[in-house]
Formats: C-alpha cells, structure tokens, sequence
C-alpha cells in the first residue's frame, strides 16, 4: 500500500466517513419506506430480515461506490472501512438501545454483508469513469 501524505489522508478519511453517513441515511429512508409497506400490504413476518439485509447491503454498496470515486485507489479497503463504520455504527446504537443486545448468527450475517458489500462498492467507485 502506497503511502499517503497526511492531507490527501485526511481528505481520504473524509471522504469514507461521508459514505458511511449516506449509506445510513439512504438505510433510514429505505427502511422507512420497507415499514410503509409492510404496514399497508399483508407481507408475511418472515420476509423482515431478509429485506433488512437486502437493504443494508444496497445502502453499503451506493455508500462506498460514492466515497470511493474521487479516491482512485485501493477501493476494496476503503469501501470495507465504510462497510465496518457502517455496522459498528448500527450495533453502538443498538447495544446502547436494547438491554439485551447479544450477537447472534444474525450479526454475524450482517457484518459479513456489510464488509462483503462494501468491498464491492469500493471497487465499483474506484473503477468508475
């Protein structure tokens, strides 16, 4: 890896911590839109988890394409950081909000979707023209 002065660092991290934020607000709208939907239509119960996923891995993905486009390089550590800000983000807040927060096969799904996706993402931008 090649190394970074400490301005095009910053602006580096800038630009990953601002992918991470659109991939959470784009979560929070689609999510919001998911419940609109399941309150008016007679989807089934089972399907909320899969779709949660779906939607995380889609908020990633659009987070870390985007982050990654004026970076240029290394576009599968960058979009994996904005992968792992993303889901340490939303198990911080979940641990602080629900009392008996525990990791389950669940988490780990969605850590390995998380990185997986963002990684992805990363190269999507990075190759981007």
């Amino acid at each position: 890896m090649e190394k970074l002065s400490n301005s095009e660092f910053s602006k580096n991290m800038i630009r990953i911590i601002k992918g991470s934020i659109t991939s959470i607000i784009l979560s929070i709208i689609l999510l919001i839109l998911f419940a609109i939907i399941l309150t008016y239509t007679p989807l089934q119960e089972n399907i909320i988890n899969p779709i949660i996923i779906i939607i995380t891995g889609i908020s990633i993905l659009v987070g870390s394409s985007i982050s990654t486009l004026n970076i240029k390089r290394n576009g599968i550590f960058n979009g994996g950081l904005v992968g792992i800000i993303y889901i340490l983000f939303l198990y911080l807040i979940s641990s602080i909000l629900c009392v008996n927060f525990k990791l389950n096969l669940y988490s780990i799904i969605m850590i390995f979707v998380s990185c997986l996706t963002g990684m992805l993402g990363g190269i999507i931008g990075v190759n981007l023209k």
